[in-house]
């Protein structure tokens, strides 16, 4: 990975060079600035714009329905204490739908069922299917993609009840440290038949993620996954900052990358589980997405687009959940790493890293980071509204060589846009 310097967020260089609408970027012919001013206009105009107030984030639980699920569990028939060999590990998985171990009234309720979803509509207009997991008490009946985030703050007690709808699937919630039997890792616990609530409770803010660890690597490309966000305590102002003795922010944006090979979406549920070769190593992908939204569209969509205004601090958390390596490269502006996987760079033997104009930043598969940017920092002209370009690079493991890149399908390159807005403030 290339690396500039490691500094602390106060020794961010001042910058003059004005944002500005034009760029050369590789990969793409004939560009214009017509899509970024339409971005600009766009991103004027959304609720955003509106926010007068200090952000302060908000969790997305539930209160505790009360529901009671705890009790005495037989282990013997989960893999804590059954009869462990390389079939019930790999292939013939405990199954059940048990009592949760040492149960405690929760602070924060989740619900999530599993969806299959055959109508999801690519940029090319085909359908093909996903999977995922539905928010029964939030968004019932939608099928979101990515999955609902789950957020909540340090010291919670969490409950994610999760409901089946085909076979057997876990939630693994990635980086949290909970007890094995509430760890989602059907290997080493056990796969969910019907219905099971985990239970944990987070003790460091960052940010995470959730996902299905049945046939892992299968059932997240299928779109078994979602944010998971842990929030520091609120400060003596009522402001939440990125971590404890952590920066506030004015604008926080989520960007999760993924990408799709069709083929992948039509293997069954156990496809290589039992030994057999199912092409699991074998992975092309033809569409590429950004928070749910395809590399076509990213350029505007407000689910991806940042609108901020001049001297605003802005927290993204991006997260890698595609099986590509991948490059991020923000062309005018410098930004500064804070967290790395849900560790803030904040402690005598780290720091935060700082990535200059234009210099790549590179995420394997699974990674997370949390970038700072001080828009009041650059030395911009605040009177006028300016855009920063971004772009987003999926590249090939082995030759690292971003996908399709000759092709001349839009939609089927390796390659995702999209812009930072500053506009004045009133």
């Amino acid at each position: 990975m290339s690396k500039s310097a490691m500094t602390a967020i106060q020794a961010q260089p001042a910058m003059a060079t004005e944002i500005t609408r034009s760029s050369a970027e590789p990969g793409v012919s004939n560009r214009s600035s017509a899509p970024l001013a339409a971005a600009a206009a766009m991103l004027a105009s959304s609720p955003l714009a509106a926010q007068t107030v200090p952000f302060v984030p908000k969790g997305t639980g539930s209160p505790s329905p009360g529901e009671f699920r705890g009790g005495p569990v037989d282990f013997t028939l989960t893999s804590v204490e059954g009869e462990i060999d390389f079939d019930t590990f790999g292939c013939k998985v405990f199954k059940g739908s048990p009592n949760t171990p040492d149960w405690r009234q929760a602070t924060q309720y989740f619900e999530r069922k599993f969806y299959e979803n055959d109508k999801f509509l690519l940029p090319d207009g085909k359908n093909i299917t996903i999977w995922g997991f539905e928010d029964t008490l939030k968004s019932k009946g939608q099928n979101i993609y990515p999955s609902p985030i789950i957020r909540v703050t340090e010291g919670d007690m969490v409950h994610v009840k999760l409901t089946q709808g085909k076979g057997t699937h876990t939630i693994h919630h990635h980086g949290i440290e909970p007890s094995t039997m509430n760890d989602g890792v059907g290997h080493v616990s056990f796969e969910v038949e019907q219905s099971y609530i985990y239970q944990w409770q987070p003790s460091q803010a960052g940010t995470w993620f959730y996902h299905c660890h049945k046939n892992t690597v299968l059932h997240f490309e299928y779109g078994m996954f979602g944010l998971l966000v842990v929030d520091p305590p609120k400060r003596s102002d009522g402001r939440i900052p990125a971590f404890k003795d952590g920066p506030v922010y004015d604008v926080e944006a989520v960007w999760v990358a993924d990408d799709m090979d069709p083929r992948w979406h039509t293997l069954h549920q156990e496809a290589g589980l039992c030994g057999e070769d199912a092409g699991l190593n074998i992975f092309k992908p033809r569409y590429f997405f950004v928070s749910g939204v395809p590399n076509t569209r990213t350029m505007v969509d407000p689910r991806v687009a940042v609108n901020a205004r001049h001297g605003d601090k802005i927290l993204i958390r991006l997260l890698n959940a595609s099986y590509s390596v991948l490059s991020v490269f923000f062309e005018k502006l410098d930004v500064t790493v804070i967290s790395i996987d849900g560790h803030s760079l904040n402690k005598p033997w780290n720091r935060p890293i700082t990535y200059k104009k234009g210099e790549r930043i590179e995420l394997a598969t699974a990674t997370r980071y949390d970038i700072w940017i001080d828009s009041s920092t650059f030395g911009l002209n605040t009177t006028q509204t300016v855009v920063e370009n971004v772009r987003f690079e999926y590249q090939d493991w082995i030759t690292r060589k971003v996908h399709n890149e000759t092709t001349t399908v839009p939609y089927n390159l390796g390659i995702s846009r999209t812009t930072i807005t500053l506009r004045p403030r009133a």
